[in-house]
């Protein structure tokens, strides 16, 4: 039941504006999820690639659900999705998305060299690029803060943490802003990457169930990190600092920026709205 309000604010809020979400379809995009999710603990397959060892506390949405809820709340439909995770708790109010893309091995050799400030600089003139595409699609431009968390890669076990603050354009100093958490866990055929979606306001309680469902994630045997065959196996045109926002502009272009990175600020802007909506939930809460 608890679920069941947390998907109820999302919509609600997510339907205050036409712009946002159709009313009819999110509540059938709400109840399909509910009808399809798997409380933990419990072990997610994920496809060929992994199994997510699901905590207690939390509800994993499989993929076609959890399509159906992004496409309501305004997102496009992304194919590299596996599903997302909300938490059971009333008093939380992120939700994680979960993609998996296939574009080989990536080295990750740039980690060892690379500047944050130089990174964050990056992301800020990709981002500045990329607005162009953002306006003429109808959201606003976006503005790019700082660091909530720097990027940070742990080489024994393959996974990448990294995390900014964006707002939309001519936001006032005390105005919620919607925040990924982004974590990455490299394998031998590409990445999974693990997005917590919340606000500035909630992100630093929020961090651990991130980390937590990250190191949740296990490849299978023969898709590991490790079991790459360097005479047989795809290697990725980009490395490591590729997945770090807007360095993927510059390795790949701006086409690439426009389907990357727009799809990753669309889910963050439309649903980090929906999960801002804590109190909304409680007052339905109290009208159950």
């Amino acid at each position: 039941m608890r679920f069941a309000f947390l998907l109820l604010s999302l919509f609600w809020l997510a339907g205050l504006s036409p712009s946002f979400a159709d009313e009819a379809a999110t509540k059938a995009a709400w109840a399909a999820a509910i009808k399809a999710a798997t409380s933990g603990p419990a072990d997610i397959p994920l496809g060929d690639q992994a199994t997510l060892h699901l905590p207690d506390g939390m509800a994993f949405v499989p993929k076609a659900e959890a399509v159906g809820l992004m496409k309501a709340w305004g997102n496009g439909e992304d194919p590299r999705s596996y599903g997302m995770v909300v938490p059971k708790d009333e008093d939380q109010y992120w939700v994680l998305t979960i993609d998996h893309t296939a574009d080989g091995y990536i080295k990750d050799d740039d980690a060892k060299n690379w500047n944050a400030d130089e990174l964050l600089q990056s992301l800020k003139d990709g981002t500045e690029e990329q607005n162009k595409e953002r306006v003429a699609m109808g959201y606003p431009a976006l503005d790019v803060v700082g660091w909530v968390e720097p990027p940070a890669y742990d080489a024994a076990t393959h996974r990448l943490v990294w995390s900014m603050k964006a707002v939309d354009r001519g936001a006032k100093p005390d105005d919620v802003a919607s925040v990924n958490y982004n974590t990455y866990a490299l394998g031998r055929d590409g990445y999974f990457e693990l997005d917590l979606l919340s606000t500035d306001k909630s992100i630093e309680a929020e961090k651990p169930y991130a980390r937590k469902l990250l190191a949740a994630l296990d490849y299978k045997a023969g898709k590991r990190y490790e079991d790459f065959n360097s005479t047989t196996d795809t290697i990725a045109e980009y490395g490591l600092a590729a997945l770090i926002g807007g360095v993927v502009a510059k390795k790949l272009g701006l086409l690439a920026l426009a389907g990357v990175f727009l799809a990753k600020f669309a889910k963050v802007i439309l649903v980090g709205l929906a999960v801002a909506g804590g109190g909304v939930a409680k007052f339905f809460r109290r009208k159950a």
